[in-house]
C-alpha cells in the first residue's frame, strides 16, 4: 500500500488531528511542527516516528510530504494554505479558512489553479450525531417548509480574548472564529445559499480589556428560497459553551438543548414535545479526516468540501462588513 504522508502544524486542536491519522493505515504521520518547543516536547513522543519542528517552512519544502494538516491561529491561515497549495500538498484547515477578504481571494484563486487538490475545513458541527439526526428530519419533511432558523454560537469562554492569540492578532472577528461553525450548520441543515445579511455587533462584555474587535456580532440572513436565519456568535456571554438552534417550520419546530433536542408538532400546549436524546456534541476533532484522506486517494467528495468552505466564508466575511458598513451586504458580492 502506498501510504500517504502527512504533516501537522499547530498541536493544540492539531494533536486530534494527527491522531486520526495515525491510527489510519494508509497514512503515515511524518512531521510535527509547532512554533512552541514545550507544545512539541509535549504532543510529539505520543507519536514516535513523526519528526519535530518550529519551521513550518521545512513541512512545505518538503516534497514527500503529500497533505498538510493547519491548526495554527487564525491569523496563520491564509499563508500556510496558500503555501501548501502552491507545493501541491492537499490541506485541511480548521476554521476559518482566512480573515479578510484579500486573503478569500488569494485561497479561491489557487484552488482554481490547483483542481486536482483537495481542501476541506472542520467544520465539524457537521459530524454530531443530533445534527445528523436533524439533517435527516428535515430532508424527510418532518419539520414542513422552513422559514425561520436560529443559531447562537455560544463560546461562554471570555478568557480566551481578553487573554492569548486572539486578543493579539490583527482582524480577529468572533463570526469566524466561532459563529462561522453555526453558518456552516444553517447552510448545511437547508441546503439554500444566503444571498444577504444584515449585522450588528457590540463590545461590551471585554470592555475595559485590551481585546480591540467586538465581542458580541447577530446578524439576520435572507436566504434564496426566501427562509430568514439569525446566527449570533456570543464570547462574553455567561453560559457553558453550546451551539443553540432553533428551527421553524410549518409542520414542526425543533429546539436544541443541553441535554435533549425537542420537537415540537402541535401548537396545543397539552401536548409534550418529542425528545430526541442522539448525542450531542458527540464528535471529536479528527472525526472529518476520514472522507478527507478517502477523498483525496480518489473517493467522493469530503463531508465539507471545499465549495462549501469557501460559502460559508463568503457569508462570514458579508457578516463582518454589514457591522463595518451599518447596512446590508449581498454575499455574491463576496462568493
Amino acid at each position: 500500500m502506498n501510504r500517504l504522508r502527512v504533516a501537522v502544524i499547530g498541536l493544540g486542536v492539531g494533536a486530534q488531528h494527527a491522531e486520526s491519522y495515525a491510527r489510519r493505515p494508509d497514512c503515515e504521520l511524518v512531521a510535527l511542527c509547532d512554533r512552541s518547543p514545550e507544545k512539541l516536547a509535549e504532543v510529539g513522543p505520543r507519536f514516535p516516528s513523526a519528526a519535530r519542528t518550529i519551521d513550518a517552512a521545512q513541512v512545505f519544502a518538503d516534497p514527500t510530504i503529500q497533505i498538510v494538516s493547519i491548526a495554527t491561529s487564525d491569523d496563520c491561515h491564509h499563508g500556510q494554505v496558500m503555501q501548501a497549495l502552491g507545493r501541491g500538498k492537499h490541506v485541511f484547515v480548521e476554521k476559518p479558512l482566512c480573515l479578510i477578504r484579500r486573503e478569500f481571494d488569494d485561497i479561491k484563486s489557487a484552488l482554481a489553479r490547483h483542481p486536482d487538490l483537495t481542501l476541506s475545513s472542520n467544520l465539524i458541527l457537521r459530524k454530531s450525531p443530533r445534527f445528523v439526526e436533524l439533517k435527516r428530519l428535515i430532508r424527510e419533511g418532518a419539520l414542513g417548509d422552513i422559514y425561520h432558523i436560529e443559531g447562537d454560537y455560544l463560546y461562554g469562554r471570555l478568557h480566551k480574548i481578553v487573554s492569548g492569540w486572539r486578543g493579539t492578532i490583527d482582524n480577529y472577528s468572533v463570526m469566524h472564529g466561532g459563529g462561522i461553525h453555526l453558518v456552516d450548520l444553517l447552510l448545511w441543515l437547508l441546503e439554500e445559499p444566503v444571498v444577504e445579511v444584515e449585522a450588528m455587533g457590540n463590545a461590551i462584555a471585554a470592555r475595559g480589556s485590551s481585546f480591540r474587535y467586538n465581542d458580541m456580532v447577530v446578524s439576520l440572513l435572507r436566504f434564496r428560497n426566501g427562509a430568514i436565519g439569525k446566527v449570533s456568535a456570543n464570547f462574553g456571554c455567561v453560559h457553558p459553551h453550546f451551539h443553540a438552534l432553533t428551527i421553524y417550520g410549518t409542520k414542526a419546530t425543533y429546539v436544541n438543548g443541553p441535554e435533549a433536542a425537542l420537537l415540537y408538532t402541535s401548537r396545543d400546549p397539552k401536548v409534550e414535545p418529542q425528545r430526541l436524546t442522539t448525542a450531542y456534541p458527540g464528535t471529536h476533532k479528527g472525526d472529518l479526516i476520514d472522507s478527507f484522506v478517502d477523498a483525496v486517494k480518489g473517493g467522493p467528495p469530503p463531508e465539507v468540501p471545499a465549495g462549501d468552505v469557501l460559502r460559508a466564508m463568503a457569508v462570514s466575511l458579508a457578516i463582518d462588513e454589514s457591522v463595518l458598513r451599518g447596512g446590508p451586504v449581498q454575499v455574491g458580492e463576496l462568493a
